[in-house]
């Protein structure tokens, strides 16, 4: 799977998209600190180890670089930045049931613009699966040569 190159500095404003799905009941926000255990459990139990390893990672920063969205106090997605690299973004998941209403990219567009705020020109995608959703959700390019980038030489879970 290749790494893809977004221009941080070509990126819109998401706030009125943002808004659209708050309107949803949607609300995409920063994680607190003191949410860390739970969000971290969460991405576990709905995605895999690994990812719950790289979004705790997100939790040594302040400002946290780990996104959510929710819904009345229930966590619908989560995305991340900065956590197996610098200037990388990733990893993002909706739960299945979520998918189609626009969440992953509300999420996307936070953290594209954290990083943006943060001083970052370009931003790095590693890994892409659905490179059709950040090609047209963020204009994000292909980075020749970029696999398997990062993640190579990946240490495989014990089983018990």
């Amino acid at each position: 799977m290749p790494d893809m190159l977004v221009r941080l500095y070509d990126l819109g404003d998401s706030g009125s998209y943002l808004s659209q799905l708050a309107e949803q009941g949607i609300i995409v926000r920063r994680a607190m600190a003191y949410e860390k255990a739970t969000v971290v459990a969460w991405v576990a139990r709905h995605f895999s180890a690994g990812w719950s390893s790289e979004c705790d990672v997100t939790f040594s920063r302040t400002p946290v670089s780990c996104y959510l969205a929710t819904n009345r106090g229930r966590i619908m997605g989560f995305a991340c930045y900065d956590s197996v690299c610098k200037d990388f973004f990733g990893p993002i998941g909706v739960l299945e049931c979520e998918r189609t209403r626009g969440i992953g990219k509300g999420l996307l567009l936070a953290c594209l613009e954290a990083m943006r705020t943060e001083g970052y020109a370009y931003a790095i995608i590693g890994g892409v699966g659905p490179k059709e959703f950040y090609a047209k959700a963020v204009g994000a390019t292909e980075i020749p040569g970029s696999t398997p980038g990062i993640y190579r030489d990946m240490l495989e879970a014990e089983q018990p």
